[in-house]
């Protein structure tokens, strides 16, 4: 059996999907949201336009925002 092997995060996990597939089609099948998560194909961010096969192996991380914004301590002010 083979497929795109799929590491996600929070809490770790991995599957394998079958391919060949677009990045937004795995996205969806996982029922994740496009906007909170990053595809990480080794070293590379990788655009939902591209086409996984079944030889691929990536990691979906959510994405992380934050530090110190204005008016807030360490923050900077104008």
């Amino acid at each position: 059996m083979g497929g795109v092997q799929v590491t996600l995060r929070n809490p770790k996990r991995v599957l394998e999907i079958e391919g060949p597939l677009r990045v937004h089609a795995l996205l969806d099948r996982l029922e994740l949201n496009r906007e909170s998560v990053l595809v990480i194909r080794g070293d590379t961010l990788v655009p939902g336009d591209v086409v996984l096969d079944d030889a691929d192996t990536v990691e979906i991380r959510p994405v992380i925002s934050g530090g110190a914004g204005w008016g807030t301590p360490g923050g900077t002010a104008a």
